[in-house]
């Protein structure tokens, strides 16, 4: 009985320990430099007006001159915007020569790598490589770009890199090139941690789970999936039946409403504890959806993943499963 006793308390302690430790704050952030790329919508805008008004001298990369403006218009002078497609590599040169001469010495504490595109998530025998490639293009081979570019000055900083990857990023719930590009940003962002231990710079990922943004847009997202089912070979079209879109369509929506995170704010709140702890996590598993169910089923067996990951799926009319 002593022996339970005293494991209980010293798990109670080590669960303190963490929770005070995980309160501690990096001192003398004010006025340190962060590069934040897409802001145009969604998390990023968020975390460009929130940084700013903490007195961080914020660096936000827009994909559009509407998106870059909207944007200066509701923030303070001392934040800069930035026009940047990170699939073009001599763009992402230019900012990062332009964030060098704007740092100088005391170099870029926080970098966050937001900017990111979905790319239709349909079956992988609807889809081209083009369907695959702009996904993977943007959010893994932009986003490692963008971070190789920016390295120096973050080591001089012995500041923050945050990698916004996706619960997609664990668990593959759908075809497409979604999945493999967020699966290669946790491998370069676990890797990249390992790397930069040495010269004092922390790198997190962050796992959002499905959150309401321009990026996730259910409306959106089923348009681009009518518009390859419309201009699939009718053979492909046999093998899933006339029906089959209809009905995938009403499945996905009701899934996107029992999961659908509306406040975003909480992804914001992990890019926060990322820049400012003294201990910033490894992973931020972040919303409801992504605690409670997806995050514990991408630790299952995979035999009880592809059980519960295809309950929810239209059956094909030409099934051949055993």
């Amino acid at each position: 009985m002593l022996f339970y006793a005293l494991l209980f308390l010293g798990i109670i302690s080590l669960w303190w320990h963490w929770r005070e430790r995980d309160k501690m704050k990096a001192p003398n952030l004010i006025g340190k430099y962060i590069f934040i790329t897409g802001c145009d919508t969604g998390f990023g805008n968020m975390a460009a007006k929130f940084f700013d008004k903490k007195g961080f001298r914020v660096f936000a990369s827009c994909l559009t001159e509407t998106g870059a403006k909207d944007l200066k218009a509701v923030t303070s002078r001392q934040l800069q915007t930035v026009l940047l497609d990170v699939r073009d590599s001599e763009s992402v040169k230019k900012v990062a020569a332009w964030i060098k001469a704007e740092v100088q010495s005391e170099g870029l504490w926080g970098l966050v790598n937001n900017a990111g595109i979905m790319g239709p998530p349909a079956p992988t025998d609807w889809l081209d490589i083009e369907h695959f490639r702009e996904p993977i293009e943007v959010n893994l081979i932009g986003l490692i770009n963008v971070t190789i570019n920016m390295l120096p000055l973050i080591k001089k900083a012995k500041g923050r890199i945050v990698n916004v990857s996706s619960i997609g990023g664990r668990l593959a719930f759908s075809g497409g090139g979604y999945f493999p590009s967020k699966f290669g940003v946790e491998g370069f962002n676990d890797s990249l941690r390992r790397d930069m231990k040495a010269f004092g710079v922390k790198v997190c990922c962050i796992q959002p789970g499905l959150f309401k943004t321009p990026l996730t847009n259910p409306a959106k997202v089923m348009k681009q999936k009518e518009v390859i089912w419309n201009r699939l070979p009718p053979d492909i079209k046999k093998q899933y039946g006339e029906e089959y879109f209809q009905k995938d369509a009403e499945k996905k929506e009701k899934l996107s409403k029992m999961c659908l995170n509306k406040d975003i704010s909480p992804v914001v709140q992990c890019m926060e504890h990322a820049l400012t702890s003294l201990h910033p996590r490894a992973h931020y598993v972040v919303g409801k959806d992504a605690n409670l169910f997806w995050n514990p089923v991408s630790r299952m067996p995979a035999v009880i993943q592809d059980f519960i990951l295809l309950w929810n799926r239209v059956k094909l009319a030409a099934s051949h499963e055993k």
